[in-house]
């Protein structure tokens, strides 16, 4: 019996400790004079580990709750985990731009030991990303863009070729543009014609649902990555489905192997780095001083930002245009007036498609701009104060380590920044409406020296793919399309839930 009593004193104990515990970490923004949102930390993180709500929907709720409130900026917790969230635009800048030195890194999990295709350009830290992004900046210029443009536009045959089979029936266009993309990315980035548009059951199709299309394990994994990443490297749990990760890894080997062996060259992103690798430079870059230790990059490397390119290519491009011909379905006069804009430009370049013309609709961009503000492909943008930092105009000092989220989807749903935000108007991106509003309140790439350095390739690959569609055909919403639409609650990019169709008809 004393045994017994011996051990309930110490089980309530342990209880009471614990209980003391987590209220301390609960009450961290409390103690530093942040307000927090309205809402049960523990219901939210089961809400994320079991999908429960679409990523986006939290974010914009949160920013929603913060702003009814009228502050400044606010903490949050995921799990017992504290975050910093800056609404404020000005706060913003400083730690995307201003002070970017504060918040070099994203907080984003990599194991480049046991797991090196995580090691991309996105999830690098401190030093070695300067140095990746210093070497990898020249392969995204606009020549560079240019160079690639016919190989992309050759892959707008297979777009044309699988809408003609439905013989003008509805269409997922959901899935008729990932398969449009993966073989874009698969074209551009690895040199291999992946056919996803004939062949929905593609390799390449394949393992690209499979990074998206995460299952309850793997969404614990992302869950656990932001909460406790050091748990991934003690089990060397990889973020990456190993079976993926293999795939590219032998892929980026047996394409360099063969092209090395061969003396092939390619206008594609793959010569680019294989250049990097070989010299350390670009062929056409003359200002580059070659340091065979510190420019040329590894096998490992050219495989984890061929991954990543693939990765974040083909999925923000396929869901941007989704979202964006979606628009133009419910919104016919809208459609119209691009299809005017592509026609009377195409007209005067003899029907053809070149890498001016695209550049110089104006209408086509406005359109891109806004379907990119009511549907940012990542809802928040996180950083990692890397030392301490006092926010500007507070006495809030952030401590090394402490997780920043920039709430993207709450600031492009603010009425104060686009009034009626739920409706769909171009004409917010008109240079002089541009010009009126906080150059910070437009984040679909990031902004400072992180924004997204494919960002010209994603915009290029998106006009092809809706001038190409809209110069020869006419879309509205399918009865079979479930409105108002959803955001898939597994992924952490913006994307439907379930098919989006499309009714369409060939243009006489």
């Amino acid at each position: 019996m004393e045994i017994l009593n011996t051990f309930n004193l110490l089980l309530l104990t342990a209880i009471f400790l614990i209980y003391k515990w987590v209220n301390y970490k609960l009450t961290y923004w409390k103690r530093r004079d942040l307000l927090v949102p309205d809402k049960n930390y523990l219901k939210d993180a089961l809400d994320a580990v079991l999908s429960r709500n679409a990523f986006a929907d939290r974010v914009l709720a949160l920013y929603r709750n913060f702003k009814s409130k009228g502050v400044h900026h606010g903490g949050n917790y995921v799990m017992l985990v504290p975050q910093y969230v800056p609404m404020d635009l000005d706060i913003i800048k400083s730690i995307m731009q201003v002070d970017f030195q504060h918040f070099v890194d994203r907080g984003v999990y990599m194991d480049e030991k046991n797991d090196p295709i995580s090691a991309h350009l996105f999830s690098l830290t401190g030093t070695k990303w300067r140095i990746l992004r210093h070497k990898l900046t020249p392969t995204f210029t606009s020549g560079k863009m240019k160079m690639m443009f016919g190989t992309l536009l050759d892959c707008t045959k297979g777009l044309h070729k699988v809408l003609e089979k439905t013989n003008g029936k509805e269409v997922d266009i959901k899935d008729i543009l990932a398969r449009f993309t993966t073989d874009i990315i698969g074209s551009c980035a690895f040199g291999i014609e992946c056919n996803t548009l004939d062949d929905p059951n593609s390799i390449f199709r394949e393992k690209g649902i499979k990074v998206f299309d995460v299952d309850s394990k793997q969404n614990l994994i992302q869950f656990v990555s932001l909460v406790m990443p050091q748990i991934l490297k003690i089990f060397n749990i990889p973020m990456v489905p190993s079976d993926v990760s293999s795939f590219f890894i032998n892929l980026v080997k047996d394409t360099v192997d063969y092209r090395e062996k061969n003396n092939i060259t390619r206008k594609d992103f793959m010569d680019l780095l294989i250049q990097l690798k070989n010299k350390g430079k670009l062929a056409d870059d003359q200002e580059v001083e070659i340091n065979e230790n510190e420019n040329r990059i590894t096998i490992d490397e050219i495989a984890a930002q061929a991954f990543i390119f693939f990765e974040a290519g083909f999925e923000t491009s396929s869901t941007t245009m989704t979202f964006c011909l979606y628009e133009l379905a419910r919104n016919k006069d809208i459609q119209e007036k691009l299809r005017k804009e592509i026609l009377e430009t195409l007209d005067r370049h003899g029907g053809k498609i070149t890498y001016e013309n695209i550049h110089s609709m104006v209408y086509l961009d406005q359109v891109i701009k806004e379907t990119l503000r009511k549907y940012p492909p990542l809802p928040q943008l996180t950083r990692i104060c890397t030392k301490e930092y006092k926010v500007p105009g507070t006495d809030l000092i952030l401590e090394k380590g402490m997780q920043v989220m920039i709430p993207v989807m709450g600031i492009h749903r603010d009425a104060d920044y686009y009034p009626d935000p739920d409706k769909f108007d171009p004409e917010r991106f008109s240079e002089e409406n541009k010009d009126s509003r906080h150059q910070y309140s437009y984040l679909p790439f990031g902004e400072g020296p992180r924004v997204c350095i494919g960002l010209r390739f994603g915009m290029m690959q998106t006009k092809v793919g809706l001038v190409t569609l809209l110069s020869n055909y006419e879309f509205s919403v399918n009865k079979k399309t479930i409105e108002p639409i959803e955001f898939k609650e597994t992924s952490f990019i913006i994307t439907t839930k379930g098919n989006l169709w499309l009714d369409f008809k060939k243009l006489p």
